[in-house]
């Protein structure tokens, strides 16, 4: 049988095209999707993440590695029947009004994936109306919020009061981050938590969820 290990090592080492190659590989031996996904691709991310953390992987290694993984999830996922393959969870995550920056964002939102969290990406310069919307329609169970300008944050407490005002604010957590956001900002607006890099990000919403 395939050895899912290979396949974890080559997203670790960022190898998207041996990445594909396996999982087509691993999928033509007859081993599930879901296998494939959960000790194949996720497995390799969540060392990533950990690397990560440790300082020993940089924002370009974990972006070359989720490259690398969504390779083999493009291959696997069309072979997966929505219900095979359990989501931990829903994440809308967006950069709020007025802020364009979203190498952060997305680095969160690949580190959610890898994961094993279905996420919606709201892009940048998202106001608070469309969050509200985005969590309503998508019956999220996380919300994301990034800001990288100090001149920007506010719109994440605006983000917040137009949740409570629709009437969401109990059926999801909040959780910000970017450069000049912290924890006490987190807690003064109300968040439910603040990460200050990508894979403190999935921490939080497994803590969270």
């Amino acid at each position: 049988m395939a050895d899912l290990q290979v396949i974890a090592d080559a997203v670790i080492g960022g190898d998207r095209d041996t990445v594909a190659e396996l999982a087509q590989g691993a999928i033509d031996e007859g081993v599930k999707p879901e296998d494939i996904i959960n000790e194949g691709l996720i497995a390799g991310m969540n060392v990533v993440g950990v690397k990560f953390k440790a300082n020993e992987f940089y924002v370009p290694e974990v972006l070359i590695a989720a490259r690398a993984m969504h390779a083999g999830m493009d291959i696997v996922k069309p072979l997966l029947a929505d219900a095979d393959i359990a989501s931990r969870g829903k994440v809308v995550i967006g950069t709020v009004k007025g802020d364009l920056h979203d190498i952060g964002k997305n680095l969160v939102s690949m580190m959610l994936e890898g994961g094993g969290y279905d996420v919606v990406d709201l892009e940048v310069d998202v106001p608070p109306e469309k969050f509200v919307e985005a969590i309503q329609a998508e019956n999220a169970d996380v919300l994301a919020l990034s800001a990288l300008l100090t001149t920007t944050m506010p719109g994440m407490k605006d983000t917040i009061d137009a949740i409570s005002e629709a009437g969401a604010r109990d059926s999801v957590k909040v959780i910000i981050g970017g450069a000049p956001v912290t924890q006490n900002y987190a807690d003064e607006i109300g968040a439910d938590g603040y990460a200050p890099d990508a894979a403190s990000a999935v921490d939080l919403v497994a803590s969270l969820m």
